[in-house]
């Protein structure tokens, strides 16, 4: 009897391994997925062992098959087998889940089950090689929809301002002279900005509000969930020459500026080689969209932030409101830069930065700049109006 039990065992197993797929060679792999659930908004991240263009479909809701509304992607040249044999629940009232299989031998396809759809957007990135699916919804009231390309072009709202102190937790950012360390600046200037914008009547959203460790997608996820107007991403710089110096602003574009590269290595945590394999994919989106708006807020917090540590200090150096590839900034799709405060590489600079009367400043600069930018928006809608 016993005998009889582990041969079923074992021509049941037999049975199995001849059904399974045998994996062609060549193939990708998938190694995870990651989600981000909001009422109005969800990010679903397909992380891969190499970068694939995939395609993206939507197909209706079928009622007679219980099938709900879905898109689905299909990745060409890549294996998952049978590792998701159960979908992945999601149930924010966005999306039901995110079902994943081998379609063919070739080709893993995502299915994205959804309850409600206004848009998507599709990012291919590297530096790992991932696929980004971004979905909205339209509201029902529990939060603000994110803003539609027609609300981003038009160019008139600026009162809901996502502020991103950058690094965080784990990643400690640049180090400076004396200890100083990146994570801390960013996060007292963040605390001090909201301070003053929330004085001024602006709705202020913070990536973090403590020392927390956010990933580059998590920070942006909180903007466009939010359904922010700005995404001012906050940054201390460093270089190895002591003597480097100055007050920079960037928004998004790809850049090949020896510094600016540097810079968003840094800033993004990947290599320089990398730094050039993401502006061959900036390269792909159209960047222009939001980029005029993006410089626009870029060069009014850099003339601020000038004028003030002048009128104080007598002495900064402008670098000025630049392009660069970051990841941070086209990972929102709202107008975005980001400002680098000063070097803490820098003897003289560290020690402003030290300094909490320092901080106030640069504070009331970059709140300046902002409000210069919002009523530049809404002087142009009074002229546009009939």
């Amino acid at each position: 009897m016993k005998r009889r039990r582990v041969l079923l065992l074992l021509l049941l197993a037999c049975a199995g391994l001849a059904s399974a797929p045998q994996r062609p060679p060549g193939l990708a792999d998938v190694r995870k997925i990651r989600h981000w659930s909001y009422p109005n908004y969800t990010r679903v991240v397909v992380e891969l062992t190499r970068v694939v263009q995939p395609s993206v479909h939507r197909l209706a809701a079928d009622t007679r098959a219980a099938r709900p509304e879905r898109l689905y992607l299909d990745l060409g040249g890549v294996w998952v087998g049978r590792r998701y044999t159960e979908p992945i629940h999601v149930g924010d009232g966005l999306l039901h889940g995110v079902r994943v299989g081998q379609n063919t031998l070739r080709t893993t396809r995502v299915v994205i089950d959804l309850k409600r759809y206004s848009r998507h957007r599709l990012l291919v990135l590297q530096a790992p090689d991932r696929v980004v699916i971004d979905i909205y919804g339209q509201g029902r009231g529990e939060a603000r929809s994110a803003p539609t390309q027609d609300s981003l072009l038009s160019g008139r709202s600026a009162h809901r301002v996502v502020l991103d102190p950058g690094h965080g937790g784990a990643d400690p950012g640049a180090r400076g002279i004396g200890g100083l360390l990146e994570k801390q600046l960013t996060l007292r200037l963040g605390l001090a900005l909201r301070q003053r914008l929330v004085q001024r009547g602006f709705e202020v959203i913070m990536t973090r509000a403590s020392d927390r460790t956010l990933s580059l997608e998590e920070r942006t996820v909180v903007a466009e969930a939010a359904g922010g107007d700005l995404f001012v991403s906050l940054h201390a710089n460093a270089a190895p020459r002591r003597t480097a110096r100055g007050i920079e602003t960037y928004y998004l574009n790809a850049s090949d500026q020896r510094h600016n590269l540097t810079v968003a290595a840094r800033e993004n945590n990947i290599s320089r080689g990398e730094v050039n394999d993401l502006q061959r994919t900036l390269a792909t989106f159209r960047v222009s969209e939001v980029s005029p708006y993006s410089r626009e807020l870029a060069q009014q917090l850099q003339r601020s932030l000038i004028s003030r540590v002048r009128g104080a200090y007598g002495d900064v150096r402008d670098l000025g409101a630049k392009r660069g590839p970051f990841y941070v900034l086209f990972l929102s799709s709202m107008p975005s830069v980001l400002v680098e405060m000063g070097f803490l590489t820098n003897q003289a600079e560290a020690a402003r930065l030290r300094d909490p009367a320092y901080m106030n400043l640069i504070a009331e600069a970059i709140a300046d700049g902002i409000t210069r930018y919002h009523d530049s928006l809404q002087t142009i809608a009074a002229v546009e109006l009939p």
